[in-house]
């Protein structure tokens, strides 16, 4: 017989080698977590524009519309879903961030937009994820077991969701990073403007006091007077 999965690495430890097919199953969850997720896009919305995006769904499908806007004016913008008869089934107005799920109905193309047409000189950078349908199971036949998890596969099971959690506390940090570049590339060039003002404001009263302290020490001939008898 050949050796066993556990060999003894030193005194008071004791090293567990994982089977290659658990190594094989925690590997999958791993790239699971990695791999999942829906479309993610970042857009330009120029001022008085409206960006739509279209996606063919079958009935009974759920799925997830994230967006936030990342710069911008008061950083808003207005969203709204329709389903394939032309129905309104989300709407929100002037909304930095929102996050909308709906379980469809009906089979076809699902309209979703975003607008900016209430804005007349504002560009805005708007971040979105759209998920489609629920995450399959890290494990096979996971919802139909009647047995419980090992003791691995539960361990599996806790990474993945960790690793969900950290892909979106990554995502969530990555927008906040961009929205406060933003705004401080915003206030770094109002800061530059005030700047070049109050130089170019320095400059004229400076000249202007130049001039009056010198018409103070002018010296004034008088004109000359009559013709001599």
């Amino acid at each position: 017989a050949g050796p066993g999965p556990a060999a003894v690495a030193g005194p008071g430890s004791v090293r567990v080698a994982m089977p290659s097919a658990v190594r094989t199953l925690c590997l999958a969850a791993l790239l699971g977590a990695l791999g999942a997720g829906g479309t993610e896009l970042t857009l330009e919305l120029p001022d008085s524009a409206q960006r739509c995006f279209h996606q063919e769904l079958e009935s009974g499908v759920k799925f997830t519309l994230d967006y936030q806007v990342i710069s911008g004016g008061h950083y808003d913008v207005d969203c709204y879903v329709e389903d394939p008869n032309g129905k309104t089934i989300y709407q929100e107005t002037k909304k930095q961030y929102d996050s909308f799920s709906h379980h469809t109905e009906a089979k076809g193309v699902y309209t979703f937009c975003f607008s900016n047409e209430f804005s007349t000189f504002s560009h805005k950078i708007v971040y979105f994820d759209f998920q489609v349908g629920d995450e399959p199971p890290i494990l096979p036949d996971m919802n139909n077991r009647v047995t419980a998890l090992t003791q691995l596969e539960s361990a599996c099971v806790t990474i993945h969701e960790m690793l969900k959690a950290v892909i979106d506390s990554q995502t969530h940090y990555r927008l906040r990073e961009a929205q406060d570049r933003s705004r401080a590339e915003e206030l770094n060039g109002r800061v530059s403007y005030w700047s070049v003002g109050e130089t170019l404001i320095l400059f004229v009263v400076s000249i202007g006091q130049v001039m009056l302290l010198k018409s103070f020490f002018t010296e004034k001939r008088p004109s000359s007077g009559g013709a001599g008898t």
